[in-house]
C-alpha cells in the first residue's frame, strides 16, 4: 500500500484498508505537541479516506479536546451527562452502557437498538437532524470488551457515484427531512420509551437538507442521507418516498463501500462527518465485558446541494461552538 502523497512529516504513514473508505494512520503522537505539517497531513487523509484510523495512542479527555480543536471549534455533547471529569469536560460525550445507567437509569443504546425498524435502520450520520450537522468526529476506545463491539463507516461519496445517472439526476434536485426517530418505532406506553421521547421532545431538533449535499472542501457530490435520521423526500406523497428511500439506504449501506474497524484500548478514529455514516453493530461481546468510547466534535457548516439550496430548520437551534 502507499501513502496518500508525498510530503508526509518524517515518520509518518497513510496506508488504505478498503476499496472505498479508511486508512492507517501511524508515526504519530496524537498525545504531543503537533506541529502545521502534521495537522495538515492529516486532515489531507481524512478528506481523502473519509474516516482515518490511529492505534496505540494514550488520550485522556483533555488530550482528546485538544487534538480535535486543531481542527475547528468543538460542539457540546449531545445529551447531559455528570461526573467522570464531564463539568469540566463538555465537549466529550461517554458512549458506554454503563454512563447511560448512571445519568438515565436504562441504557439508551441497547433501547434504540429494540426500536429499529430494519437491519439497516441503525446506520446514521452524527447530528444530521440539526442545520449544520458536525464536520468531523474524533472517537477514542477507553475500554473495550475482549471481542465484538467494532465500527462500521460507509462513503457517501462512493454511494453517490454508484448510482446511475438518471438517479444521480433525480437525487441532485430533491430535498429530505432528518428527524431523530425516522428508523426507530418508539412505543410511547412503554415507561423507558416515554422517558426518551420526553427528553427528546423538550429540545426537538428537525431540518431539511439537501438529498445530495455538494462537499464544501473536496467538491464531490454526497448522498446524504441515513436510515436512522432521514423520515421522508419533501413533496412526495409518503409511499414514493418510502420507495426511494428505501432504495438510497440500500446504496449507502453497500458492503463494497463500507470499512470495519476492531477496536483495541487506545485506538482512536477520525472521520469526515459530511461524506460519511456509521453503526456500531450492538455485537459487544462478553456480557460484564465493558466498551467505554468518548466522542469529541466539530462544528459544521449548512449543508448544500448541486442546486443551491442550502439547508433548512425545522425545529431547534443549529449547533453552536463552545467557548474556549
Amino acid at each position: 500500500m502507499t501513502q496518500i502523497h508525498t510530503g508526509l512529516p518524517a515518520g509518518m504513514t497513510v496506508e488504505p484498508v478498503a476499496g472505498h473508505i479508511g486508512a492507517d494512520i501511524s508515526g504519530v503522537d496524537l498525545s504531543g505537541p503537533l506541529d502545521e505539517a502534521t495537522v495538515a497531513g492529516i486532515w489531507a487523509a481524512v478528506l481523502a479516506y473519509q474516516v482515518v484510523f490511529f492505534r496505540g495512542q494514550s488520550l485522556d479527555h483533555a488530550g482528546q479536546v485538544a487534538f480535535a480543536r486543531r481542527f475547528g471549534e468543538l460542539i457540546s455533547r449531545p445529551r447531559p451527562q455528570g461526573g467522570d471529569g464531564f463539568d469540566e469536560f463538555p465537549q466529550v460525550w461517554t458512549i458506554s452502557p454503563e454512563a447511560d445507567l448512571d445519568a438515565y437509569g436504562l441504557d439508551h443504546e441497547a433501547l434504540y437498538r429494540a426500536r429499529r425498524v430494519s437491519a439497516i435502520a441503525g446506520w446514521h450520520t452524527d447530528l444530521s437532524t440539526a442545520v449544520n450537522p458536525p464536520a468531523a468526529s474524533v472517537l477514542r476506545a477507553d475500554q473495550v470488551p475482549s471481542f465484538g463491539g467494532d465500527t462500521q463507516w460507509t462513503s457517501l461519496t462512493a454511494a453517490y457515484a454508484g448510482l446511475s445517472g438518471p438517479i444521480q439526476k433525480l437525487a441532485d434536485g430533491l430535498t429530505a427531512e432528518h428527524t431523530f426517530f425516522a428508523g426507530y418505532q418508539m412505543m410511547p406506553a412503554d415507561p423507558a420509551d416515554a422517558g426518551i421521547l420526553a427528553m427528546v421532545n423538550r429540545d426537538p431538533q428537525a431540518a431539511v437538507h439537501p438529498v445530495v449535499r455538494v462537499h464544501p472542501e473536496t467538491g464531490q457530490r454526497v448522498l446524504f442521507v441515513n436510515p436512522a435520521r432521514t423520515h421522508r423526500i419533501i413533496g412526495m406523497e409518503p409511499p414514493q418516498s418510502r420507495r426511494l428511500l428505501d432504495l438510497f439506504f440500500e446504496q449507502v449501506t453497500r458492503a463494497e463501500y463500507t470499512v470495519r474497524f476492531r477496536w483495541e484500548p487506545g485506538s482512536v478514529a477520525f472521520w469526515d462527518n459530511r461524506a460519511t455514516a456509521h453503526l456500531g453493530p450492538g455485537d459487544a461481546g462478553p456480557s460484564g465485558e465493558p466498551r467505554v468510547m468518548h466522542r469529541v466534535s466539530v462544528l459544521g457548516d449548512i449543508p448544500a446541494g448541486p442546486g443551491g439550496f442550502v439547508s433548512q430548520v425545522i425545529t431547534g437551534r443549529p449547533l453552536a461552538a463552545l467557548p474556549g
